[in-house]
């Protein structure tokens, strides 16, 4: 499942015709679907409009609703619920849910908040990013939520790969999701089912040959192919990932085109690093 940025014209606006090729161009390439509004497409400076809005663009891209999974985090447990409630009514198939991500919650309040929007009705995938949210979504706690039947997956995103054996341990029948491009392999040959990727929005068929041949345990094929990508997919753990995937894309001769404030452009040394790396790529023939 591919990390969709927002593709913003020069004035900021965003260009859903663009999204939607996107879109195409993504399940075209052998991936399997697209997340919407996650942290790489800027769903905190999104409005409302633009918000809703991109969601029905994605699933009437993507052909079915299943291949479509519609972020709904927000400061409060029924804003989330609320935005679940519309993805569901366009016809996402899952949503991904950060835990309350104004303060550092509790176990009480997390397990409340993902009570609240399951209630919405979707498969709920929680998100564990606690470098941002600091709240950290630990294997105990990932536990009762799966036993409450709040969450059916975890985006782990802590880049701790010892964790999935935990997980597995803790909550038998969690899907575990690899949520950070730069521990795929690693996760993947520990039981990951799954990736929510950001580089494959340049690389989508390079991408998904990686991530079949991990999770079948085909080394022969995963390993040299992730030591390619790999200086490119640690982009993906960086504070500067959104403007980072959308410079990759403008090299490869695809949009990825501005962020909205206050997400400034890639400092000059950090651009000319990406581009160099996108070209080499490129020039090995993966995009």
């Amino acid at each position: 499942m591919v990390a969709l940025p927002a593709l913003l014209r020069a004035d900021l606006s965003v260009d859903h015709d663009a999204y939607g090729e996107q879109i195409r161009r993504l399940t075209g390439s052998g991936c399997d679907g697209v997340v919407v509004n996650g942290s790489l497409g800027e769903y905190q400076t999104l409005t409302d409009e633009e918000r809703a809005r991109l969601v029905r663009t994605a699933v009437g891209a993507a052909g079915h609703g299943s291949r479509v999974m519609a972020g709904v985090s927000a400061y409060g447990s029924a804003e989330a619920r609320r935005w679940a409630e519309h993805a569901a009514d366009a016809g996402a198939g899952s949503v991904l849910c950060l835990p309350p991500n104004a303060y550092r919650a509790d176990g009480e309040a997390v397990r409340a908040h993902y009570a609240e929007v399951a209630r919405a009705g979707l498969p709920v995938v929680a998100y564990n990013n606690p470098y941002d949210t600091r709240t950290d979504l630990t294997p105990a706690l990932l536990g009762e939520l799966y036993a409450a039947e709040s969450i059916v997956a975890v985006k782990e995103f802590s880049g701790d790969v010892r964790r999935a054996y935990e997980i597995a341990e803790t909550a038998p029948g969690l899907d575990l999701l690899v949520g950070a491009d730069d521990v795929l392999l690693e996760l993947a040959l520990a039981g990951a089912v799954g990736w929510i990727a950001g580089v494959p929005n340049t690389f989508p068929d390079a991408c998904a040959t990686l991530y079949r041949a991990a999770v079948t345990g085909d080394l022969d094929t995963a390993l040299p192919l992730y030591r390619t990508l790999h200086p490119l997919l640690r982009w993906d753990s960086k504070p500067e990932f959104v403007q980072a995937i959308k410079v990759s894309m403008d090299v490869a001769g695809l949009y990825g085109g501005p962020c909205r404030p206050p997400r400034s452009p890639l400092p000059a040394a950090a651009d000319t690093t990406v581009r160099a790396l996108t070209e080499k790529l490129v020039a090995e023939g993966l995009a």
